[in-house]
Formats: structure tokens, sequence, C-alpha cells
């Protein structure tokens, strides 16, 4: 399905993504490997195991990323003109290896762009659960959505 075009998306309207995806150890340590990030949290059992979580946890932008993706064929594929924001990025519990996690999205904002008529502005609240439905992510995302019918200009 292609994403939704600004005059498409309405206050209050809540998505629920599919599919949704078991996230792996490879998953964690290709990610955190490929941007250069070497905390022990991520790559190092041993070390992790002495944390309050016992174990290695899930690298916080990867999970960030997955759940965005979520959203992507059901909100912004070939609509999104730019991400213009992200706001209230948490994350109240961590993730997992062989956690499986699902993503759903709010439209809690939409206005009118002031400088480009081809486009609106939404705001999106989007947060992912894992198996035992807890959220473990959660954040508002402002963007500039593309408009079906850009709007006419009055003198």
């Amino acid at each position: 399905m292609p994403g939704r075009y600004f005059e498409e998306l309405e206050i209050g309207q809540i998505f629920k993504h599919e599919p949704t995806r078991t996230v792996t150890e490879m998953d964690n340590v290709m990610f955190s490997s490929l941007t250069m990030n070497p905390q022990p949290m991520h790559l190092d059992e041993e070390f992790a195991k002495k944390s309050i979580y016992g174990t290695r946890i899930v690298n916080s932008c990867f999970t960030l990323g997955l759940m965005l993706g979520f959203a992507v064929p059901d909100l912004t594929s070939g609509t999104t003109i730019a991400v213009m924001a992200f706001e209230n990025v948490t994350f109240p519990r961590p993730v997992l290896h062989g956690d499986t996690l699902r993503a759903e999205s709010t439209v809690l904002e939409r206005r009118e762009s002031k400088k480009r008529p081809d486009a609106g502005i939404v705001v999106f609240e989007h947060r992912a659960y894992n198996q035992r439905d807890e959220i473990v992510l959660s954040c508002r995302r402002v963007a500039l959505m593309r408009r079906k019918h850009p709007a006419t200009e009055t003198a």
C-alpha cells in the first residue's frame, strides 16, 4: 500500500502496522557495529550480565529505526517530503534479543504548510510494543507530507 497524502490523514486516526518482527542478536550486533557504537551493553555479554538487565540490550537507535520502518508502508512511502523533527523519544523498557515488536501510530495534529502549497505538516505519535504488549518506545514525529491536490494561492 502506498503512503498517505496530507489530505488522507485525519487527527485521531490510529494505524496498527504490519508486519511484526523478532529482533535477533545479529540485528543488534550488526547495527551497533555498522554505526560505530562499541557500547558493551550491546556487544559484550559478560559485561552486560553485571548490569541491571542481566544481559545485552538492543541498541535503542535500531529499535527506533525498526519502529519507524513499520510505519512506512501505511503512512509515508512516497508521500513524505521531509522529517522535520523527532520529539519526546522515550524507551520505557529495554528490547532484548528474541523480543517480537509491533508498532502503531496516531495522527495527533495536521496543518497546511504556510510556505509550500504542495505540502502539509503532520504530527504522528509512534509506539512500539513487545510480545507482552509492553511499550518499549514512543515518540512524536513531525513530517512534511505531500498533498494530493496542492492548495491554490489566494491574492
